[in-house]
C-alpha cells in the first residue's frame, strides 16, 4: 500500500507515535523516527521496523527548535529519500488552572505542540511542492475542539493544530498534497497513565471504553494512503464519540 514511500514521525518512539511508526511500517512505508530523548526506545522501534523488511532510522530533535528541525529534514532525505508521508504526532502537557500556570509551561507546550507542527512542515513543504504529491497528518485532540479545564497551553496547542491544518491545506491542494488532522480522545499512553480512569470517565465516552494508539495508527495509515486523495483539511476524531 505505502511500498517505496518515506514517512517521518515525529514523537514516534513511544506511545501513539510508536504505533503510527509500527502501523505505516507493516504497509510497506520506510520511516524517519524523531525522538526527543528516549534513544534506547527509538532504537529499539528501529530494528523491529526493520524486521517488517523496510528501512528505518531514528534521529534525535527537538521539534521546537527552528535550525535542529531543518537540519533533520535535510538528513532524512539525505538518508531515505524525500519525505512522502509528514506525521505531526510529538506533544507534551504540562498541566494547571490558569491561575497559577506559570509563563513557562504554558510557552513550552505551545512551542513543541504547534511550532513544532510548523517547523516540520516549513521544512518539509519544498520537498512536498517538487514532488506535486504527499501527505501531511498532524495530530491534535478532543481537547483542541471541546477545550477542557486545566489544559489552557494544551487545548489552545491543539486547537492551533486544526488552524494550521486547514490553512495549509489550502495552500497545498493546487499541488496534489492532502493536510489532515486526527483528533484524538481518551487513550491508553504515558500520556495519560495519571487520568483518573473512572467510570465517571467511561460514563463521558458513547463507546465506554479509553481508546488505543492503534486506533488512531488505523486513521493515521487510511489518511496516507490513496484512498483518502479527495480528502483535506479534514479533522477525524478518534475519541469513542467523546465529542460528539
Amino acid at each position: 500500500m505505502l511500498n517505496g514511500k518515506v514517512a517521518l514521525v515525529t514523537g514516534a518512539s513511544r506511545g501513539i507515535g510508536r504505533a503510527i511508526a509500527l502501523k505505516l511500517a507493516e504497509n510497506g512505508a520506510n520511516v524517519a523516527v524523531i525522538y526527543a530523548g528516549q534513544q534506547e526506545k527509538a532504537e529499539s522501534l528501529c530494528r523491529q521496523l526493520r524486521e517488517l523488511h523496510v528501512q528505518a532510522q531514528a534521529y534525535r530533535c527537538d521539534v521546537a527548535d527552528f535550525q535542529q528541525v531543518k537540519d533533520t529534514v535535510a538528513a532524512v532525505s539525505k538518508n531515505l529519500g524525500g519525505v512522502d508521508i509528514l506525521v505531526n504526532n510529538a506533544g507534551i502537557t504540562r498541566d494547571g488552572l490558569v491561575y497559577s500556570m506559570k509563563e513557562e509551561d504554558f510557552d513550552a507546550v505551545i512551542n513543541v505542540n504547534l511550532k513544532g507542527a510548523f517547523n516540520f512542515i516549513k521544512h518539509c513543504y519544498p520537498g512536498f511542492v517538487r514532488k506535486r504529491a504527499g501527505r501531511i497528518i498532524n495530530i491534535s485532540s478532543v481537547s483542541g475542539l471541546m477545550g477542557n479545564g486545566g489544559q489552557a497551553n494544551y487545548s489552545a496547542s491543539k486547537a492551533g493544530i486544526i488552524g494550521l491544518t486547514k490553512a495549509v491545506a489550502r495552500e497545498l491542494a493546487g499541488r496534489g498534497i492532502c493536510v489532515n488532522a486526527v483528533a484524538p480522545g481518551f487513550i491508553d499512553t504515558d500520556m495519560t497513565e495519571n487520568i483518573d480512569k473512572t467510570n465517571t470517565l467511561l460514563g463521558q465516552i458513547p463507546l465506554g471504553r479509553t481508546g488505543k494508539p492503534e486506533d488512531v495508527a488505523e486513521a493515521v495509515l487510511f489518511l496516507a494512503g490513496d484512498g483518502a486523495a479527495y480528502i483535506t483539511g479534514e479533522v477525524i476524531r478518534v475519541d469513542g464519540g467523546l465529542a460528539i
